[in-house]
């Protein structure tokens, strides 16, 4: 697109920084404005640029299943509202058949336009930002929007498509306030919600204001070619990283009897890969089912992980990947089935699946062990750690975020302080990883006592199935959901239950180890 000057490689590292700058810009001012514990505290959120087509150009380093899909948000945007996008707009979207996640991962998008623009309805946006912010509650079934049992994406929240959040500078909250409560599952904190969405809309602006410093002095046309540069660089590294690649195939089953079937095939005249996701199980009745952006999400992560240079994860890394994802299966499933567990859980599977397939590294806990509570007054949600697998010349971490999750757990006095619940014990599950030559991480242990009735769920994976090891090495253990009830007696949990909880009763979360690499010598 841009040929008329090539690349300076002192150029090229200068943007690649520069533009990773601004997005992290963007996600301080998000957490500093952002009123709900899960981004302000628990950092569940990402932000990004995009070139005028709505390619990922450079992120921060957040949340991998956020980035590798949020293109396909802003991609949709463009292409449903096209000319109607003016200067001051932002808009709303977490539709996950249009680009989304699933439903409490809600996008704001802000199209920039040159400041000295007539906001005519021909002008185009010379590049686009976007944060995406996971929302404590956005409607649905249960507190918190995770429910263990929906069957359609309605019983998971409210789904904003491309919803129009700012015009021309005018904050719409009348409109807002309308789609969040008129819902048969409304949303039950709307107040929380409208300030968590002002939180993006300044994080927006942030991104905004630090392309236009870049563009006075730069220049538009510098911006713009070093933006196709960047991809083009990512493109080449992962080109690079593909060619020493082999062939190979996984299968990888579900604690619910769902498989995830790969093959990948190297092509070495062009350093491509070919994913092919034929054979994985049909459309589920259960929320398993990833969106197709989740399942382009993990691929694009995995290989971004294979390539040892200091690049952004952008559009580029894409361009050498061929994905084949059948329609109707669970990782492109057709609306309305349901979602939450597919972006949190099923994209964990993916990931594991290539990297079995590539022989490249054991299974990681591979679950988000996703922990919600609440009712009409309180919604927390949490993710919590576990064992990380195991590699040729490394070992597993102990008690990490692994793969398409990057969040921390809130502070315990935070925790206790806003929420009537008491961090009982936090601490690692000792020998849950996997032997081998390079031994799995261990998991962790996590015990929370509830001191007001409330609904709590737990939507999880690798309580039945374990976190597999590769060449000899053993696999993680299972992990284990239980309660203890303030009258002593337990209750065991499935990997996904819905339970009302007492004062008094401690919810327990064991969480999985990862698998171990090589036999032990």
């Amino acid at each position: 697109m841009y040929t008329k000057f090539q690349p300076d490689p002192v150029r090229l590292e200068i943007f690649k920084n520069l533009y990773q700058f601004i997005a992290e810009q963007m996600g301080i001012v998000l957490q500093n404005t952002a009123a709900s514990v899960n981004i302000k505290e628990r950092l569940d959120f990402s932000c990004a640029i995009f070139d005028s087509s709505g390619l990922l150009v450079a992120n921060a380093p957040h949340i991998p299943v956020h980035l590798g899909s949020m293109s396909e948000s802003v991609r949709s945007l463009i292409n449903d509202q096209g000319n109607t996008i003016k200067p001051g707009n932002v808009y709303l979207s977490n539709n996950p058949y249009n680009g989304g996640t699933h439903l409490p991962d809600v996008t704001a998008i802000t199209p920039v336009f040159m400041e000295n623009e007539e906001t005519t309805t021909s002008s185009t946006p010379l590049f686009y930002v976007a944060s995406r912010g996971h929302q404590a509650d956005i409607g649905g079934i249960t507190p918190g929007s995770m429910p263990p049992n929906s069957i359609t994406v309605e019983e998971e929240g409210i789904i904003f498509d491309n919803f129009l959040l700012v015009e021309q500078g005018n904050f719409r909250e009348s409109p807002v306030r309308e789609l969040l409560l008129n819902h048969f599952y409304p949303a039950r904190n709307p107040d929380q919600n409208i300030t968590d969405f002002k939180a993006q809309i300044a994080a927006n602006q942030r991104g905004v204001q630090e392309l236009l410093k870049m563009v006075e002095k730069y220049g538009l046309e510098t911006v713009q070619a070093y933006m196709q540069f960047v991809q083009a660089n990512a493109e080449e590294s992962v080109r690079k990283a593909i060619a020493v690649l082999k062939d190979g195939s996984f299968i990888y089953e579900m604690d619910n009897g769902a498989r995830i079937q790969v093959k990948v095939t190297i092509d070495y005249s062009d350093r491509s890969a070919t994913i092919d996701f034929t054979g994985t199980s049909a459309q589920l009745k259960s929320n398993f089912n990833a969106p197709k952006a989740v399942t382009q999400a993990a691929v694009l992560y995995v290989f971004r992980t294979l390539v040892s240079d200091r690049i952004p994860l952008n559009a580029g890394c894409l361009n050498p990947l061929k994905m084949i994802i059948p329609e109707g299966c669970m990782l492109n499933p057709i609306y309305p089935a349901a979602v939450v567990a597919g972006n949190v859980e099923t994209s964990q599977t993916i990931v594991d699946a290539l990297y079995g397939a590539l022989g490249v590294m054991a299974a990681s806990q591979g679950t988000m062990n996703n922990f919600t509570f609440g009712n009409e007054r309180y919604q927390y949600y949490e993710t919590i750690c576990g064992g990380s697998g195991a590699g040729a010349n490394f070992d597993g971490t102990d008690g990490v975020h692994s793969h398409m999750t990057n969040s921390r757990l809130t502070d315990p006095e935070v925790l206790e302080t806003r929420y009537p619940v008491q961090v009982e014990s936090f601490g690692l599950r000792l020998n849950s990883g996997g032997k081998g030559k390079h031994s799995g991480g261990d998991g962790v242990i996590r015990r929370i006592r509830f001191l007001e009735p409330m609904t709590a769920n737990i939507l999880s994976g690798h309580r039945f199935v374990p976190p597999f090891g590769l060449n000899g090495g053993e696999a993680g253990k299972v992990g284990r959901n239980w309660i203890q009830r303030q009258n002593g007696s337990e209750e065991n949990l499935g990997s996904t239950a819905t339970v009302e909880m007492k004062p008094g009763d401690v919810f327990v979360i064991e969480t999985p180890g990862g698998g171990g690499f090589g036999q032990v010598s």
